[in-house]
């Protein structure tokens, strides 16, 4: 029992030391700041010795995700290239492909937006049954499609869903109407797929005309392309030398479909909606998703995309192919 006796002893005297090191302390703190006392300093800055840990500061730069479409002299989706096969520029400058995928299996979202304008009116039965059996041929698990009605008003007449039996509900209950707000109708179906995941798609029905619309055709296309969409327009001509025929929403059906990497398709017969509509549905089943980080952070808030063929590829598939995809992207995310 000694040892500990002695041990005991021998600390008083080193714990008398801490108490009054502490008293001192806290006294010290109590009474006020000597007016003679120097301003304090800065603190001195130090380089980093090799095993500080410096601060990392990340910047956040968007994939840019391109879908793209090859086809053949004939029209025929052709889905045999390689991610070396592709050479891919924004404003001129070529990118590194970081993601490069075939027959891509992201998912699908569909606005289908009909006319349901007084102009269309005796097409309308076709284009249903035409809309009907290409929902019935596209639609996987996966996959959601919403329908939209344009007359006077624009009208989502069923909300996304992969249930065939409720698209056909709704096809049997669209309305009509005198005018035609057909660039609202491409305006609010961009809205709703800028809130999707995956390939977004506009399938639009229409003689092009639009006599009503508060929104115009730049702010149309401006909402398409923010929202990454890939417009297809099947154009209504039921008479081709008709007096009354709207060219000039024709052409704007057109170059909107050009933009935004899609198609354009004229139809005058039941025969015609449904061979649109397969064309549709094959190509949507083999696009390439081509997706790259901008080398350039800063820029212009528009940034055009140009996607080539390798003269190899050209050479290996021993037929002409054709590439489409979207013109370009906007820096900003939001619909304005």
């Amino acid at each position: 029992m000694k040892p500990r006796v002695l041990l005991v002893m021998t600390s008083l005297p080193i714990a008398a030391l801490l108490l009054g090191a502490l008293l001192v302390s806290a006294l010290a703190q109590e009474l006020p700041p000597s007016r003679s006392a120097a301003t304090p300093r800065p603190p001195v800055r130090r380089n980093a010795a090799p095993g500080d840990t410096a601060p990392s500061f990340k910047v956040a730069v968007k994939l840019v995700n391109v879908f793209v479409s090859v086809v053949d002299g004939e029209g025929a989706p052709y889905s045999k290239l390689r991610k070396e096969d592709f050479r891919i520029f924004e404003d001129g400058v070529e990118q590194k492909l970081a993601i490069f995928e075939r027959e891509s299996a992201l998912p699908l979202s569909i606005v289908m937006a009909l006319d349901t304008s007084l102009s269309t009116r005796k097409d309308l039965a076709l284009e249903i049954a035409s809309a009907r059996r290409f929902t019935h041929d596209i639609l996987r698990p996966v996959d959601a499609i919403s329908l939209y009605e344009f007359s006077t008003y624009v009208s989502q007449a069923l909300p996304f869903t992969h249930d065939e039996r409720s698209v056909d509900a709704a096809l049997n209950h669209l309305r009509t109407g005198p005018a035609t707000a057909l660039y609202d109708a491409i305006y609010l179906g961009s809205q709703a797929l800028q809130r999707r995941q995956g390939r977004k798609v506009i399938v639009l029905i229409s003689d092009g005309g639009d006599t009503v619309s508060k929104t115009d055709y730049p702010e149309a296309l401006r909402a398409a392309q923010v929202s990454e969409d890939i417009i297809y327009s099947i154009i209504m001509v039921p008479i081709e030398a008709d007096a009354g025929r709207d060219v000039g929403g024709e052409h704007a059906l057109i170059q909107l479909s050009q933009d935004t990497g899609g198609k354009y398709y004229y139809a005058t017969s039941a025969a015609q909606l449904d061979d649109a509509f397969r064309q549709i549905g094959d190509e949507l089943r083999t696009q390439y998703l081509l997706a790259y980080y901008p080398m350039n952070r800063t820029g212009p808030e528009f940034r055009r995309i140009r996607i080539e063929l390798t003269t190899e590829a050209r050479q290996s598939a021993r037929r002409e192919l054709s590439v489409r995809h979207r013109a370009g992207y906007y820096n900003s995310s939001k619909i304005q």
